[in-house]
Parts: structure tokens; sequence; C-alpha cells
């Protein structure tokens, strides 16, 4: 059987939802690259961070956080990455202002270069006349995504190189977290 894939973003029409605020260090103070946690790589944390709730409401189990989109989930979301996906991600302890129930930082730690353009609706490349010339040759927009499957070997999460906003999860992943009833998180087939 074929390996199925899918963007997991986050569900913005849960009714009531609270939204999180960028990632601060225990001060409250900025961190320095707030998009460290987009890029498909690993990283090395020297503290724990704190994440503000922006507005309040009902706590989400996967979650983009801040202007950054940092990826944030609850205990259930957590322990199937960490049981499913440990070579693919990193999870990182933090404190949800507010919360007493534990919150995680995932970070997915793979990078892969893998969007079948041939098969998107559309792609938009940045060039060097762009605002940030520095990306050209990446992408600018997606719509319609799909992958070269036979590029993923046997990666479960991962994100796309170029194109750095979903993560990807494998469906045996998808599947594991809607049964453990997580909340917040939103899948769509690539």
């Amino acid at each position: 059987m074929e390996r199925r894939f899918f963007s997991l973003t986050i569900d913005v029409y849960v009714k009531g939802r609270w939204y999180l605020g960028d990632p601060t260090d225990t001060q409250g103070n900025e961190i320095d690259d707030i998009w460290q946690f987009r890029r498909g790589r690993p990283i090395e944390l020297r503290e724990k961070l704190c994440v503000p709730v922006y507005r309040s409401g009902a706590p989400l189990d996967v979650d983009f956080a801040g202007v950054g989109l940092t990826p944030i989930v609850g205990t259930r979301a957590a322990s199937v990455f960490r049981e499913m996906a440990s070579d693919d991600v990193q999870l990182f302890p933090v404190e949800v202002v507010g919360e007493a129930r534990p919150f995680h930082l995932l970070n997915v730690q793979r990078e892969i270069r893998c969007v079948d353009d041939a098969a998107c609706r559309s792609v938009q490349y940045f060039t060097v006349d762009d605002v940030m010339p520095e990306k050209a040759g990446q992408y600018r927009s997606v719509m319609g995504l799909r992958i070269d499957k036979s590029k993923v070997g046997s990666a479960r999460v991962f994100r796309l190189w170029g194109y750095s906003i979903p993560i990807i999860v494998d469906g045996e992943i998808k599947d594991a977290l809607e049964a453990s009833g997580t909340l917040g998180g939103k899948f769509e087939e690539v």
C-alpha cells in the first residue's frame, strides 16, 4: 500500500480557541530568532521558553504560535510524535502562561526537497528582484500542494525545502493524532 502524506496546519475554525503569541525567554524577552522553529533543522535550546496567550480561550493540542508560527503541542500530540517520529522531531517543554497543563514546542528537524511542482495547482518563486532577494529560487506561493513521495524516504514528519509553512506528516501519524482526540490540527492530503 502506498504511503499517504498530509499537511498539518492550524484549524482556525475551532470555536472559542485561544491564540498564542511568539515564544519568549523566562523573563518575557523576545528570542533572537523566532523563525528557527520552521527551518526543518535540529536546534539547541539552552533555557525553557514561555509562550504568552495572546487571546484567551479554549486550549488547543496542536497550535502554531505567533508570527513565527511556532508549533506548540499538548501532551497527547507530543506522545504521538515522541512514539512514532522520534528521529524526525524534537520536543521541548514550554510554559504556556497561565496554563497548569504541560505543553511542548515541536521542532521538526527534517527538511526534504520534494514539492512536485508539476502536480501542484500553482507555484510561484521568489526572484532576486523581490523584497527578499535572499529567498530567490524558493517558493513564494504553493496552491494545491503535492509532493513527490519517492523523495521522502523513511521520514514520517518533515518540512518542505523552500516552503516551510506546513508540517508534513504521514498517514499513520495523522490517524494517531486524530485517534488521540487532539484538538486544533487540520490535515490536507498532499
